[in-house]
């Protein structure tokens, strides 16, 4: 299912010296290429990507708001991390990568889904990623890059999709369709594991 979000969200790019490549991928996710990521944002390909979410014991969710010198979205909150897998390298692997860069812990992670979506910038660049949910679970203080992140925050499920209706201009605009996403499949999950008890 590829998801739309028709939304124009202002933001800025450059293009660095050393460009990162994203992984150009079908929609089955079979790689066909790589692409500087600006050009892959200029030309709205399809490319490969990934979401972290850390939860805690009490089923919280770690969210970070993004550093204010950050070339687009910044001082938005999001998920834990996220960020675009290299070549050569697994789902899992880079989320553990990212995790270590951005928050400066490391923990297992599980992949839930993946699913396709598509969100136009009103600069005339798109996000369309083919992206990998992962998730995985911590009870302590991360030691954030704060290149990468101006703060963090554990937030309740309900809460945040409370604040996402309220307040949607304080979050990426990634977050608030991967989040809905990724609230039904925790409580599609839970709704199984009762039944089965």
């Amino acid at each position: 299912m590829i998801f739309f979000l028709q939304e124009s969200v202002k933001t800025s790019y450059f293009y660095g010296m050393n460009e990162e490549l994203v992984i150009l991928v079908n929609q089955e996710d079979e790689p066909i290429g790589t692409m500087p990521k600006m050009e892959a944002h200029q030309k709205a390909e399809l490319h490969r990507a990934f979401s972290v979410f850390i939860l805690n014991d009490k089923g919280a969710v770690m969210l970070q708001q993004r550093a204010a010198s950050k070339y687009h979205s910044p001082l938005l909150w999001t998920n834990t991390c996220c960020s675009h897998q290299r070549v050569g390298e697994t789902n899992i692997e880079a989320g553990k990568r990212r995790l270590k860069e951005e928050m400066g812990f490391e923990v297992p992670l599980k992949e839930l889904f993946s699913f396709i979506y598509k969100a136009p910038f009103d600069n005339g660049l798109t996000e369309h990623e083919l992206d990998h949910v992962m998730i995985g679970s911590f009870n302590g203080e991360p030691e954030i890059n704060t290149e990468e992140v101006e703060k963090w925050k554990w937030m309740d499920l309900n809460a945040i999709r409370v604040d996402l209706e309220l307040n949607p201009e304080n979050y990426t605009v990634w977050f608030r369709i991967i989040f809905e996403r990724f609230y039904d499949y925790l409580n599609n999950e839970s709704s199984e594991n009762e039944s089965k008890s």
